[in-house]
This record gives C-alpha cells, structure tokens and sequence, in this order.
C-alpha cells in the first residue's frame, strides 16, 4: 500500500480515460492505485479556495459511482466510498438516496460502499443512515457486510455511545455475533460480556 501511495501521489493528474485504463486492469493494484488518484483528486477538488469545487466533486462522485465494477474488494471500498461518496454526501442531504440504492444492489461490494461511505457522516456526528442501513442489511449473510456495519456502529458508539447502547437494546439478541463483536470492540469488558450475553 506504502509504494501504490507514492505511485498515485506521481500520477495524481491522470486524465479519466487513463483511469478507466486502470480500473480495466485484471490486477487487483492497479485498480486500487487508480482508485487511490481518484481520491486525491477529489480531495483536491474539495478544497473550500477551489472556484469550481462543487462541479469538479460532483464530476469525480459521478465518475466513481459509474466505474463501481472496479471497486470490487474490501481494501477499495474501504480506501475511497468515505472519501468519495461520503464526503460528498455529507454535504448533500438532499442526494443521500444513492445509498439506499446501493444497499439494494445484489453486488456485495456495492452494499459495502454504501455502509462504508456512512463513515464521514458518522464523523459528522449524523447517524441516521448507519442505523437505517444496518437495520436494513442486518440479515445480508455477508460476513464482510457484517463487519462493516459492526465496524460503523462501533464508530458511532464512539462519538455517542449513547446510539449504540440504544441500537444494541433494539438488536443485540438477534444481530449476527460478528456484527455484534465488532460493534461493541471499545467498551469495556464488562459491558462486552453483558452485550454478548443480552
């Protein structure tokens, strides 16, 4: 990851179709890498002195959500939908659908860029989605989908644990025990006992 990091710093410029090139690519790191400069970019372009900052973000989250079949492993999912998709959505209030889309998508790694772009909203202390969509997928069957979502509530208990023991009273009992595991990882250990025992 250290060295496709630097390779996307020096080609950080890559015009879109040579992007595409690389989300074409049979080889897992180099999907990844073209995914880590679509990132940089969009970081780029959000910078609040960028004149055209929301057309320039609006053109990379497009982009993004047309070339998902390239976001198609845990590792590239979880390095660009909260970077992508969720910074752009913490913004947008108004087009946070897309991932009620996603999460109905039968491709499981579209479901995960769905729960994971929550993660910029959950920093954003919103917790709306993290819950909808974990209530949602709490029977996808997926053990990548359930610890995602365990990995997100976890989030959200750390910025309001009060959140998570409320969503924990709701579902403890019938939440697969991975999702559970995940999801309580930071409190103490007498409270994972009595989560896990609940």
């Amino acid at each position: 990851m250290p060295e496709q990091r630097k390779v996307a710093r020096q080609f950080r410029d890559l015009s879109r179709g040579e992007l595409e090139k690389l989300f074409a690519s049979l080889w897992h790191e180099c999907r990844l890498t073209g995914m880590l400069i679509l990132v940089g970019q969009y970081e780029r372009a959000a910078k609040p002195k960028n004149p055209h900052r929301e057309f320039e973000c609006r053109e990379i989250v497009e982009f993004y959500l047309a070339n998902l079949d390239a976001v198609n492993n845990w590792d590239i999912v979880d390095s660009t939908a909260p970077k992508i998709l969720g910074a752009w959505l913490v913004e947008k209030y108004d087009e946070r659908d897309v991932l009620d889309r996603l999460a109905a998508s039968d491709v499981l790694w579209e479901r995960r860029v769905a729960v994971l772009a929550t993660f910029s909203l959950i920093k954003n202390d919103e917790f709306e989605e993290i819950i909808e969509l974990s209530e949602r997928l709490m029977d996808d069957g997926h053990d990548l989908m359930n610890k995602a979502i365990g990995w997100m509530l976890r989030e959200m208990g750390n910025r309001d644990q009060s959140q998570l023991e409320k969503f924990l009273k709701k579902h403890a009992k019938t939440m697969p025990r991975t999702m559970l595991r995940y999801s309580i990882e930071k409190l103490s250990r007498e409270e994972r006992t009595k989560w896990m025992n609940h």
